[in-house]
């Protein structure tokens, strides 16, 4: 029983949180700032646990998907559906339940949330197929992501402002540029099997590509920052930002897939250093 827990939290992911980290980040930007920086304790419960339980549910349907193509990917093929220590009904069953679980949680928001949870439940339920058919899974990805934050909205406030759209648009930017980062990773071998991926599409062009994402990601944040009339700590967070930005740019600069995967990694930072931000602005001022 032990070790079929210990390979359905394999499954979920649950022993490399970065996945989680970066859903958490923008989900935490929209709560603060929906709450004015003090986020309806509900709220925000509901949300952080629905981040964990999608996030999971995400890793697990993805795996499934993937179940023929990940036996061929150097740095897949242990995963628990490819080694076949997990099986795909089992997958299937454990998708369900978090998802059921996740529902049940938004149960306790209001209409507009709970109308808003089943286009989320689509985003997260369908991005593992993209790669199939476009070249562009990472900005699907961006929107399964960004969903969050119109919901977030939504269950704190009861409507969706125009900022809020402002703010998917970001995280639909800064996942199109984190994601082609993990993707170029794998390149080699989706190239291999026909996997599609903005890693592909971009080709030798990549970096520079990457880099324009980042500069207009910056700019919308900064819209946003206009937009609610926030001071000096905000744009603090920013910079800080920024810098880590920079530094993705430069480790990715040979394409080496460590560095890229570092790079990838790095973003969490960029997460934290935006809710950083936020959180001074409101109890700072």
């Amino acid at each position: 029983m032990n070790e079929r827990l210990f390979q359905y939290a394999l499954l979920m992911r649950l022993d490399k949180p970065i996945g989680i980290l970066l859903l958490l980040w923008p989900t935490l930007w929209a709560l603060f700032i929906a709450g004015e920086g003090h986020p309806d304790g509900l709220v925000l419960f509901v949300f952080v646990t629905g981040v964990i339980l999608m996030r999971s549910a995400g890793c697990v349907i993805n795996d499934y998907a993937d179940r023929k193509i990940d036996p061929y990917v150097t740095r897949t093929r242990e995963r628990p559906i490819a080694s076949g220590k997990i099986s795909s009904k089992e997958a299937l069953i454990l998708f369900s339940v978090l998802c059921v679980s996740a529902f049940v949680l938004v149960l306790f928001m209001n209409k507009l949330t709970i109308m808003m949870s089943f286009v989320g439940a689509f985003l997260a339920a369908t991005y593992p197929f993209m790669k199939r058919y476009t070249y562009l899974p990472q900005p699907y990805l961006g929107a399964a992501f960004g969903w969050a934050i119109p919901m977030a909205f939504a269950a704190q406030t009861g409507e969706v402002p125009v900022v809020a759209w402002l703010m998917f648009i970001a995280v639909v930017l800064w996942a199109t540029a984190y994601d082609t980062m993990y993707a170029m990773v794998d390149r080699r071998d989706d190239l291999r099997i026909g996997v599609k991926s903005t890693a592909i599409l971009f080709g030798d062009a990549d970096r520079i590509i990457i880099g324009l994402i980042q500069l207009t990601l910056i700019w919308v944040l900064i819209l946003v920052g206009r937009h609610l009339e926030f001071g000096i700590f905000y744009y603090m967070g920013i910079v800080v930002a920024a810098g880590m930005a920079g530094y993705q740019q430069y480790l990715i600069y040979k394409r080496e897939p460590e560095k890229c995967f570092r790079a990838f990694l790095n973003n969490n930072w960029f997460g934290v250093a935006i809710f950083g931000g936020i959180t001074c602005q409101y109890y700072l001022t």
